[in-house]
């Protein structure tokens, strides 16, 4: 058969590969010829789509011109040795572009090889059209994926959902999805399904300080693709090579296959899904549901991290750290109006530092800040985080539901005991528990008036501290 011929006949970047016969698989893949544009992809490439060599040299391995794919090795072994019609689109790491890729098998056998054509087009956009030409059967795994998340309140449910069925959809033995906090540098658990007869731990088993560092390693098992599955023995030997103290962490836990996806929104990297241990006879069905799939999470993901970071915002005190007075009202009118602690008693502290002045003066605003994170820091050794509020100025509440007396007369002297751990940070406390939550507008107020008498006491036993100018910052009136 005439290859030349063969490519140029077709419009698009075209070449023709090679794939080398071998018992069990296969040997050397070669781009045997290609045609003008595919020549001109080569040897003048558009910015950002240049590979390893500007020159093309026929029947050259196309390692020649890009690193080593298991991906487009398999799409290539699985078209020309075994004669699937193959699609694909997608973005590999290397290059910043979207290839809308087609493998056709060519009827050209001979004793040495077998043989495909390689068609490709460019974006330097995702096209959603392109990215929606899939077959039914996979848009209505996608479909169920995305009617999943938003059919629910609880995004947290719906990704178990979602991550059960893509364990299944691999024949996985665990399936999980791990986020990553590059500020933090720490890496979480967002879901994970595993199967009830395997030996593997949970992922959440080895959640530990090195584990973030790991998965920054993980880019450079992926080498530039859009995806990492390594289905067999052989592939496993590419990991290897590229990540060893990876392979060694996966073959010590019973590891013998690996999916691994990024999960990207947004040029940025939120973490990956991966698969372990499934069945590699769906390798290319995993990878076509996955690389779509995958594209809708990440989307989702981004949307529910960005949210949950707008209401950090707006709930949390961003120098302590402790919720905020936006918060402590909105918690203050559900127990009032009855929709939060309906029924239980209602503890309060106010807790309002004593000396901030005097700290200021001395060392300025910064001496003054670091005084109440450490304020905070104490008040949270004793409390949860969810009921220490940052009322205002060096003032804060502790609203603490289904709480005696004697209890949070303890956790005070707790807190009073935590303090001294922290230079300067001494605290005037009042406290009251009422036997109702809609009662917590008065337990806010009682506490108040005591706070001030506690302050008062303070003040009279060091008076060089006692705050010019005079009245509170805040004080709460019962409606």
């Amino acid at each position: 058969m005439d290859f030349q011929q063969l490519c140029d006949s077709m419009a698009a970047m075209t070449c023709v590969m090679s794939v080398e016969k071998r018992e069990g698989g296969y040997g050397k893949i070669r781009i045997v010829t290609g045609n003008s544009s595919y020549v001109e992809s080569i040897e003048a490439p558009q910015n950002g789509v240049e590979l390893m060599t500007r020159k093309f040299v026929p029947n050259s391995e196309y390692t020649d011109y890009f690193s080593k794919d298991l991906n487009f090795e398999q799409f290539c072994y699985q078209s020309a040795v075994h004669k699937k019609c193959l699609h694909s689109y997608v973005n590999p790491e290397r290059i910043p572009v979207w290839f809308n890729l087609t493998f056709l098998p060519v009827d050209a056998d001979d004793d040495e090889c077998c043989y495909c054509t390689y068609t490709m087009e460019v974006d330097l956009e995702p096209d959603s059209e392109r990215m929606s030409n899939i077959s039914g059967d996979l848009a209505s795994r996608v479909l169920t994926a995305g009617i999943k998340l938003r059919a629910t309140s609880d995004f947290g449910v719906a990704m178990n959902d979602v991550i059960a069925d893509i364990r299944k959809l691999c024949d996985a033995e665990l399936c999980s999805i791990l986020l990553m906090d590059d500020f933090k540098r720490e890496s979480s658990v967002l879901c994970e399904s595993i199967s009830e007869d395997t030996h593997l731990q949970p992922t959440s088993f080895i959640l530990d300080e090195n584990l973030y560092d790991l998965m920054l390693t993980w880019e450079d098992a992926i080498a530039g693709s859009n995806c990492l599955i390594a289905k067999d023995q052989n592939d496993m030997e590419v990991v290897k090579q590229r990540n060893p103290r990876w392979y060694e962490s996966l073959a010590e836990s019973g590891v013998n296959n690996i999916v691994l996806f990024p999960l990207k929104a947004r040029s940025g990297l939120l973490g990956y899904i991966f698969a372990l241990n499934f069945d590699p006879e769906n390798a290319l069905k995993i990878k076509e549901t996955l690389e779509v799939t995958t594209f809708i999470l990440a989307s989702e993901i981004a949307n529910y991290l960005l949210l949950d970071r707008l209401k950090i915002l707006s709930s949390r005190d961003m120098l302590t750290g402790v919720m905020n007075r936006n918060e402590m009202n909105n918690v203050v009118e559900a127990y009032s109006s009855g929709q939060q602690g309906a029924g239980a008693s209602i503890g309060i502290a106010f807790a309002d530092l004593n000396g901030l002045k005097s700290v200021n003066d001395a060392g300025g605003h910064n001496a003054g800040d670091q005084l109440l994170i450490d304020a905070a820091k104490a008040l949270g050794e004793v409390f949860a985080p969810s009921q220490v509020f940052r009322a205002g100025g060096d003032e804060f509440v502790v609203i603490a539901p289904g709480i005696t007396e004697e209890k949070l007369a303890a956790k005070v002297a707790a807190v009073k005991e935590a303090a001294k751990h922290y230079d300067n940070v001494s605290f005037a406390i009042g406290t009251c528990v009422e036997a109702g939550g809609t009662n917590i507008r008065r337990a806010l107020q009682i506490a108040d008036e005591r706070m001030y008498e506690d302050k008062r006491a303070y003040y009279q036993e060091h008076p060089k501290q006692r705050r010019s100018g005079a009245k509170d910052k805040f004080h709460y009136q019962a409606e």
